[in-house]
């Protein structure tokens, strides 16, 4: 990945931050993100100390605006944008029936639609280069659903067909998409769950034990290669087997 400029929006933490940290270790200029810019100015100053390429951009992606911005960042500062993750999001459970509109539309405007701005504004500098890597981060619930997460799993749902669709439209450039659909990770989302909802989900889990972030950022970091060049439209899931 060397001298690849690539954007993990949603980086300044979990798996987007180990998405990042993977991409900068194989030689990638990376553009992280998150809404805060003292949030990723932080991240950005750790990340550069430990001697890696990067730029962060505080943006919102649920607007065009923020979105054109980090791609034009991206442009402005290396010349290029050839790798897009699409990390970001939020959830907002709750059982169907109590479930809010604005739950609803503030999960799918990050996770869903986020997605489709950030794509909009990168594919077209990925057209022009004929070269690109597109890998959209949905969820094992984007498969299976789950209680009290309507509004997430419809948008992960949705991540799994815009990237299908991406890769017919997008392949005739040398363009891959690609959905990575991890299980139960460790992360700061998931730490807050209560322990009962941990313990039952492990005993799901054939491997008995949580995925962590730098296992699906391995994946990432293979897609995001050259390695990956023939792999396209394909969901990847990464979740010890919870869903088998």
């Amino acid at each position: 990945m060397e001298n690849k400029v690539a954007l993990v929006t949603g980086s300044s933490q979990g798996i987007g931050l180990a998405i990042a940290r993977n991409f900068a270790a194989r030689g990638a200029k990376v553009v992280i993100n998150s809404r805060s810019q003292d949030k990723i100015e932080e991240v950005s100053e750790e990340l550069k100390k430990e001697g890696y390429d990067v730029l962060g951009v505080g943006a919102d992606i649920q607007t065009h605006e923020g979105s054109e911005k980090l791609v034009k960042n991206a442009v402005e500062k290396w010349g290029s944008l050839d790798i897009l993750v699409n990390n970001a999001a939020i959830n907002k459970d709750t059982l169907f029936l109590r479930m809010k509109e604005e739950d609803w539309r503030q999960v799918l405007d990050t996770n869903l639609n986020g997605a489709f701005f950030c794509t909009k504004a990168g594919v077209k500098v990925m057209s022009k280069n004929r070269w690109g890597r597109i890998i959209n981060i949905s969820s094992i619930v984007g498969l299976t659903g789950n209680v009290g997460q309507a509004n997430y799993s419809a948008a992960k749902a949705g991540l799994i067909g815009f990237t299908k669709t991406l890769a017919h439209e997008f392949g005739g450039r040398n363009i891959t998409a690609n959905v990575i659909a991890p299980g139960f990770i460790e992360t700061d989302m998931t730490e807050d769950l209560p322990e009962k909802v941990k313990k039952s989900m492990l005993d799901r889990i054939p491997l008995k034990r949580f995925g962590k972030s730098e296992e699906v950022a391995n994946l990432a970091g293979f897609l995001a290669s050259e390695e990956a060049a023939y792999i396209t439209g394909q969901v990847l899931v990464v979740d010890g087997g919870l869903a088998l």
